[in-house]
C-alpha cells in the first residue's frame, strides 16, 4: 500500500510517498481502507519537529495523521460491533502513532463509530480530531450548560466551527472571533455575535464571560483573562500555560487550564448522532489528492483555513 512517511522533521519535501505492507490487525482492531482523511495544525507542527514529534520520533517509518473515514476490510477476533463493509470514521491512536497517511490503517475498534449514511466520507473525516477536541473541551471538561456566555477564538477554523455548533446545541450564548470575511459564516453556524479580530478589540467589547476556548496561544491567553468573570474558566488548547498566566488567572479567581484531545469511540458515536441529525455539520473548504498532502500542509500553514482541509485517498 502507499503511505506518506516523514523522513526527518522540516519542510514539506520531507513528506515522502513509500510502499508499506498492509498492516496486520490485533484481535481488538479492524483494518480500514481509507477513503478520506483530514489534515490538522498538529500534523504541521509535528512535521516541523514540534507537536507530537518528540513522542513519535522513535517510530520508523513515521507516518503522520490521525483522522480517517473509510470502509472496514477485516475485523479482529474480539471485534463484534463492526463487520466487513461497514463505513466508519474516527481519530486513530491520538496522541500516539496514528499512521493515517496511508491507504489502509489498523484501528482499535473502540476508537471508531459508524459513518452516518447521510454524510460523505469527506464530511466524516473532517469531524474527527477537530470535532472531538471541541466536544471534549465543552462537554467532558467544561460541562457547558444553558445560558453560559462563551467566547471562542478562531471560531471559523477546524476546532472553532465545531465548537460554535456544539456550544449552541448545549444552550450557550456564543461569541466568536474571526475575520470580517467569516462573519456570515459564523452567524450561519449559530453564533450569537462575531468579533472581527483584525479591527475590533474583544477586551473592550466583552465582559462577564463564563468560558473561553482559546486555540491561538501567545498573548491571547493573557488578554482573554480580562473578559472572564470571577469563577469563570479558560481552556488553552495548543500549548501549556506559562506559570505567570496561571498565577494571574488564579489571582482573578479564574480557572486556567489546558486539555488534550484523546481517541474515543464513545464520543465519536455522539458526534455521529449529531451529524446524522444535522445538529452539527462539517465545513470542508478544500480537498486534495493523496499525493498532494504536502500542499495540504501548506494550506494549513496559512492559518486562514475555514473549517477543514480534506485529502481523498
Amino acid at each position: 500500500m502507499k503511505a506518506i512517511t516523514l523522513t526527518t522533521p522540516g519542510g514539506i519535501e520531507n513528506l515522502v510517498t513509500i510502499e508499506l505492507p498492509i498492516p496486520a490487525i490485533q484481535p481488538d482492531e479492524v483494518l480500514v481502507q481509507v477513503v478520506s482523511l483530514s489534515i490538522n495544525p498538529v500534523d504541521v507542527k509535528t512535521r516541523k519537529g514540534k507537536g507530537m514529534y518528540g513522542s513519535l520520533q522513535q517510530h520508523q517509518p513515521l507516518v503522520l495523521g490521525w483522522d480517517i473515514s473509510g470502509v472496514i476490510t477485516a475485523t479482529g477476533t474480539n471485534v463484534h460491533n463492526f463487520k466487513t463493509g461497514d463505513a466508519v470514521f474516527g481519530m486513530v491512536n491520538f496522541p500516539g502513532h496514528g499512521q493515517a497517511y496511508a491507504e489502509y490503517v489498523a484501528v482499535p475498534a473502540n476508537q471508531l463509530a459508524l459513518k452516518p449514511a447521510n454524510i460523505s466520507h469527506e464530511e466524516a473525516a473532517a469531524a474527527t480530531l477537530a470535532a472531538l477536541t471541541a466536544y471534549q473541551a465543552l462537554v467532558t471538561h467544561a460541562n457547558i450548560k444553558q445560558g453560559d456566555r462563551i467566547l471562542i477564538h478562531a471560531a471559523a477554523g477546524g476546532v472553532g466551527h465545531y465548537a460554535v455548533q456544539i456550544a449552541k446545541h448545549l444552550g450557550a450564548h456564543v461569541t466568536g472571533t474571526a475575520s470580517a470575511a467569516n462573519r456570515d459564516f459564523l452567524l450561519s453556524l449559530g453564533a450569537d455575535a462575531h468579533i472581527d479580530y483584525q479591527n475590533q478589540d474583544f477586551t473592550k467589547e466583552l465582559r462577564d464571560i463564563d468560558y473561553v476556548l482559546e486555540s491561538l496561544g501567545g498573548d491571547m491567553i493573557d488578554r482573554s483573562l480580562e473578559v472572564i468573570r470571577p469563577g469563570g474558566s479558560i481552556n488553552s488548547i495548543p500549548s501549556g500555560l506559562p506559570e505567570d498566566i496561571t498565577a494571574k488567572a488564579a489571582a482573578k479567581n479564574i480557572h486556567a487550564y489546558r486539555t488534550m484531545v484523546y481517541s474515543s469511540g464513545e464520543h465519536m458515536e455522539v458526534l455521529a448522532d449529531w451529524l446524522e441529525k444535522g445538529i452539527i455539520k462539517s465545513t470542508v473548504s478544500q480537498t486534495f489528492g493523496f499525493a498532494d498532502i504536502p500542499q495540504a500542509h501548506l494550506q494549513i500553514e496559512t492559518g486562514k483555513t475555514r473549517g477543514k482541509v480534506i485529502v481523498n485517498v
